[in-house]
């Protein structure tokens, strides 16, 4: 465990410490749920393990990026801003295929990557935003009076609403309450802190499997709160509302308003069994980019490296970037470096392409930022600056790597 400078914070020290340059293009911040306490605990514990550069991707407010910068700047680290959109395709949806959702055909999660006109909000893509956080405010504010009612049902009031959860959010990561979207895992999180402080400790386990309506056999935080989300708020459950989403093509509209790269975030492996999206690696890379998606990502810590191997070989051999992150979205305390499920190492050329993707982004925005170009076009299509695909990976690739090392003023 590596100490953080000045919070007497714990970061796990990842073994991949000691490869160089070292990337994370994906990490959620306070007040997005997180493993991390503050922004300040996720720069340092990048910092710690020799991160070169970092890549946020938060839901739907974007405020938290100035502190990220400037935390970024003074500990030596490039960031790099993001958000992550949930959408639905209904014809998917029908015919019951899953995406990269597990548990639920037709919902399709979208990355985008390296945004740059969200400061302020591009006017393209406000309305959308707008639209996305009043539906899950007030999908949040229903889900938090059903599990108060849960637990005043079970004979164990809490008193909780959706404007104390955000309060106690915020105050947390040190942020403004008006800058916190919440989610699920917030809502369970203080629900389960709320009914541990309710009841003695020795009855815990008994209160919180009388809300959950069953026996819970983990009863501690992060199995606690999984087990109130899956008793309570999931489809079926006593404290599920609907949810609403955009369509596909609204996602990568927004993406591409902010001027970012759209992204499809691969579970593979991550999913036992694999989603019929995902199961047949030729089909998946020719769907993506019939739909205008020509970058993919993956968080190795849920694949095998056998399995990431063949993935991102499969997307980089037909011309798309490919970037690798952490998520971070979890209680789990994990390290900043990505590695394979059980700690295992990243093979070494599928690393250099994680690279080669990092700063692939780090070229995009900084065209972008200056007026211009980049990987992709308005509309999504490839820069037709470039032939062909390598040669505008290559270019961007190389500009990133400029930039990086301080030869881009």
């Amino acid at each position: 465990m590596n100490p953080v400078a000045g919070r007497g914070l714990q970061c796990p020290m990842s073994t991949a410490a000691q490869r160089s340059p070292l990337v994370n293009a994906h990490i959620h911040l306070p007040p997005n749920f997180s493993a991390f306490t503050t922004v300040e605990d996720a720069i340092e514990c990048a910092r710690a393990e020799g991160i070169s550069v970092l890549g946020a991707s938060n839901y739907y407010d974007f405020t938290v990026y100035r502190e990220f910068d400037r935390r970024a700047e003074v500990a030596g680290i490039h960031p790099l801003h993001g958000l992550e959109i949930i959408a639905l395709d209904p014809t998917l949806q029908a015919a019951g295929v899953k995406v990269n959702d597990p548990g639920n055909p037709g919902r399709f999660y979208l990355c985008g990557k390296a945004i740059v006109r969200h400061d302020p909000l591009d006017p393209a893509a406000a309305d959308d935003i707008a639209w996305i956080r009043r539906s899950d405010t007030a999908r949040m504010e229903a889900m938090a009076a059903r599990m108060d009612d849960a637990c005043r049902a079970a004979g164990h009031p809490v008193g909780l609403d959706a404007d104390a959860i955000r309060r106690d959010v915020a105050a947390e990561a040190g942020a403004d309450p008006g800058t916190v979207v919440l989610q699920e895992r917030h809502v369970a999180r203080a629900f389960e802190r709320a009914l541990r402080r309710a009841v003695p400790e020795e009855r815990f386990a008994e209160a919180l499997s009388a809300v959950c309506g069953a026996p819970v056999a983990a009863t501690d935080p992060a199995g606690a709160q999984n087990a109130l989300r899956s008793h309570l708020m999931k489809a079926g459950k006593p404290a599920y509302v609907e949810e609403k989403f955009v369509d596909f093509d609204t996602a990568v509209r927004i993406v591409l308003a902010l001027g970012g790269i759209p992204s499809y975030p691969t579970l593979v492996d991550g999913a036992n069994p694999i989603c019929p999206f995902e199961a047949d690696l030729d089909a998946l890379v020719a769907e993506l980019k019939a739909r205008g998606i020509h970058a993919a990502e993956l968080i190795p810590i849920r694949n095998s490296p056998e399995v990431l191997s063949r993935t991102v070989k499969a997307f980089r051999s037909a011309g798309m970037i490919v970037t690798a992150g952490t998520e971070h979205n979890t209680p789990d305390r994990l390290p900043v470096a990505p590695r394979c499920v059980g700690g295992a190492p990243i093979p070494a050329d599928i690393d250099a392409i994680f690279l080669e993707g990092a700063r692939v982004l780090v070229g995009h925005s900084e065209r972008v930022r200056r007026g211009g170009d980049g990987y992709v076009l308005r509309d999504g299509t490839p820069n037709p600056e470039w032939p062909d695909a390598e040669s505008r990976i290559a270019a961007l690739a190389a500009l990133g790597e400029a930039v990086l090392a301080g030869r881009v003023a």
